[in-house]
């Protein structure tokens, strides 16, 4: 199956998966990233370890529609299986969601959904919460919503600084992450009534 991953920034989440793909963890072809920022460390990440990189911003085109519509033209040359969203700062319309239902992945730095936008980590801390963490789910029309795939915990202890939980959370999306792209590969994951299965086939 071949993936592209989307992303606007440093590509922490990217270069986990790469780095899962490169021990075999991951039984796909890391094919293509896109991204909409000409200065996303994701872009040098990208070239160091040979995957294409298209570059489509949004400010090249006159309407979202035909800066979407750009990629899934490039999604289709590359024949892609599996989107990955890794930091990828721009929300997909329900009609390219609904184009690609089941098979857009994102990766949300909370227990959703608790604590969704943007600032999941800040927010989490603010509020003094005492357990936060990471969920993987399929993306759906909404923002931080859709079926979920994998969840798992992060304790917020009384020294945590907002960096250390950060840091906490970080390791935390690097570990489940490539878990989850690799269920899906596996043909592991099943949604049904909205929710997804793990398939013990």
């Amino acid at each position: 199956m071949n993936i592209a991953v989307f992303a606007s920034g440093r590509g922490s989440n990217f270069t986990a998966i790469i780095q899962a793909a490169k021990k075999g963890k991951l039984k796909g072809n890391l094919a293509l990233l896109i991204c909409d920022n000409h200065q996303a460390g994701a872009i040098s990440r990208a070239k160091r370890a040979k995957i294409k990189v298209a570059e489509i911003l949004r400010e090249d085109f006159a309407s979202k529609a035909e800066f979407e519509n750009k990629i899934i033209r490039t999604l289709k040359d590359y024949k892609i299986d599996l989107i990955v969203l890794a930091g990828f700062m721009r929300l997909l319309s329900p009609d390219f969601v609904r184009l690609y239902q089941g098979r857009i992945m994102n990766i949300h730095p909370s227990i959703l959904p608790a604590f969704k936008g943007g600032h999941a980590i800040q927010d989490a801390f603010d509020y003094g919460v005492k357990v936060t963490g990471v969920t993987v789910h399929f993306v759906d029309e909404l923002m931080d919503h859709g079926p979920v795939i994998l969840q798992e915990t992060v304790k917020i202890e009384e020294k945590d600084t907002r960096e250390k939980l950060e840091a906490k959370i970080h390791k935390l999306e690097h570990k489940l992450y490539p878990e989850a792209i690799a269920l899906f590969l596996g043909k592991k994951l099943r949604i049904s009534k909205r929710k997804v299965k793990l398939s013990t086939r």
